[in-house]
């Protein structure tokens, strides 16, 4: 039995493109039931479109309490009993209340390298430690710090902000003439085939259990 998957996305959605090749490819054990937005101009729209997938987008307007969007979010979510809710590129911190509700089952990709605790460093594989970056900026923050390396990490969503049981991560070495785009780009990459490879694993857990 495949999962029931719900992206959430707030751009290109290039990580939800990886999924819907691999699940066209008939290599990725999940159906993308839905697809939830909260940028009108989001370019991902138009792939969630042309899948001829559900897709539901729900701004916040500027200065509005969150919790009673994230409630109708949720509340949007709901019918399509998803299995796991994956935020993708989604650049919302959602609050309890939507945390809750999806909770164990929420995911998150985060471009950088998360600790598997509420630390504020991270220990590479060669033993170096560099600064756990969490937020919204992390790959331009990854260029200001210095570090060496950074990576990428999918993890499950506590209310803490990026912090939680990690899945999966990748690191991604920084070349001297790296910018943001190229940094970025090349975090992509790497996000794209760990996504897939990480509900693999989760739909080989559920089917075992």
């Amino acid at each position: 039995m495949s999962l029931r998957l719900v992206v959430m996305i707030s751009g290109s959605g290039s990580n939800l493109q990886a999924l819907l090749d691999a699940q066209r490819d008939q290599v990725l054990d999940a159906e993308i039931v839905a697809v939830v937005c909260d940028q009108p101009k989001a370019s991902g729209i138009a792939r969630a479109l042309a899948a001829r997938l559900p897709t539901i987008c729900v701004p916040l307007a500027k200065g509005a309490d969150r919790e009673p969007w994230a409630q109708l979010l949720a509340e949007l979510i709901a019918p399509f009993r998803p299995d796991y809710v994956l935020m993708a590129g989604w650049m919302r911190i959602m609050p309890g209340n939507f945390v809750g509700r999806w909770s164990p089952n929420l995911l998150n990709q985060h471009p950088a390298l998360l600790p598997d605790e509420n630390v504020d460093s991270y220990t590479l594989r060669d033993g170096r430690s560099i600064p756990a970056i969490r937020g919204p900026h992390a790959v331009r923050d990854a260029l200001s710090l210095g570090v060496p390396m950074t990576g990428c990490t999918v993890h499950r969503v506590t209310p803490l902000v990026d912090v939680g049981p990690v899945l999966a991560r990748v690191e991604v070495p920084v070349r001297p003439d790296d910018n943001e785009a190229s940094l970025h780009e090349r975090i992509k990459a790497e996000e794209r085939r760990m996504i897939v490879a990480v509900i693999n694993r989760l739909a080989k857990a559920a089917n075992v259990g």
